[in-house]
């Protein structure tokens, strides 16, 4: 009877098991929502769109924007993590959200180890660093230098505490002793006037935000924090060759999917997006807006996401950066 019963669980497991295989090779059998953490109308948009538009041809359905934006992101990301792991919800992951946030905030509504499955990066964005025309310096190491010779008299500008736009500086404080007053905004929206109009000197942004300011003769930068110099800006140096070679910072937009979807599914997904990233005309609009592509497997952009979140949250630590 025991080994009748045994027979039994190992028949209707095999049985679960092939249901679970098919399902996975049916997927998709309809539209697939695609959770942006973003609001419409930005950079994160026109990218979401512009690739999903091409993965959804390769899938056979629709991959439908569905945008939760706020809190920097966290509530999209929380509505990806506790959707139902069956591929049909997926969405847009970004360096804040999965390497800084959970280093910052005690109440974050997901965890990512536990919630979240990262799957690839499909574009990235240096981070420029610009200070207006008129401001003397002319190189990071003249920055750093009036930085120290006038302590507490420089403005920087990020888009919010905890963000890689205000770590960045953290570490050259940490570094050079550099003492420049951090200057919090809501968005690039109100820390580029500010900018322009002096009431800050510096600050770090993404490069398709702040190129055509750049290309316009309204600022001007002085690195990138890639490792190596970005092709709208060829004579801007890196943060390495400027003596930084710790930084070795991009935002990037990636997909994520909840934890215990099917592998089936994770390897199509990846198949797709890796495919959609690499098209010529994918690879042109990327560099239009000042973006790339860095080719990366699923294990590469899991231990990226691992080194990352403990490089920012030692940096969170040592600075004693809080988020009252």
């Amino acid at each position: 009877m025991f080994q009748r019963w045994i027979y039994t669980v190992i028949a209707a497991l095999s049985v679960l098991g092939l249901a679970s295989s098919v399902g996975a090779q049916d997927w998709p059998a309809k539209p697939v929502r695609f959770v942006v953490p973003w609001p419409p109308g930005g950079l994160n948009d026109v990218l979401a769109r512009f690739v999903n538009d091409r993965v959804s041809r390769g899938l056979g359905q629709p991959v439908v924007l569905d945008f939760k934006p706020g809190a920097g992101g966290r509530i999209g990301v929380a509505e990806v993590a506790r959707a139902a792991p069956d591929g049909y919800t997926i969405g847009m992951g970004n360096l804040g959200p999965l390497t800084i946030f959970p280093n910052l905030y005690r109440d974050l509504p997901y965890d990512v180890k536990r919630d979240l499955l990262p799957i690839t990066m499909f574009a990235a964005s240096p981070l420029v660093l610009v200070v207006p025309n008129n401001l003397p310096a002319k190189s990071v190491r003249e920055l750093i230098v009036m930085a120290k010779a006038q302590p507490g008299k420089l403005n920087y500008a990020s888009v919010g505490i905890g963000t890689a736009q205000h770590l960045i500086f953290e570490m050259f404080k940490k570094k050079d002793g550099a003492d420049m007053v951090h200057v919090p905004y809501k968005g690039t929206s109100e820390s580029l006037p500010a900018l322009i109009a002096g009431q800050v000197q510096v600050m770090f942004e993404t490069l398709p935000s702040m190129l055509p300011h750049i290309k316009g003769g309204r600022m001007r930068a002085l690195a990138v924090t890639t490792p190596e110099r970005v092709g709208p800006l060829p004579e801007v140096p890196t943060l390495v060759e400027s003596g930084y070679p710790e930084v070795d910072v991009v935002t990037w937009y990636a997909l994520i999917v909840p934890k215990g979807t099917p592998r089936a599914v994770v390897d199509r997904l990846y198949k797709e997006y890796t495919a959609v990233a690499q098209l010529p005309e994918v690879q042109k609009f990327l560099a239009d807006q000042g973006l790339v592509y860095l080719p990366n497997t699923q294990d590469q952009f899991a231990t990226r996401i691992e080194a990352e979140s403990a490089r920012w949250g030692q940096i969170i630590r040592e600075q004693n950066i809080r988020v009252e």
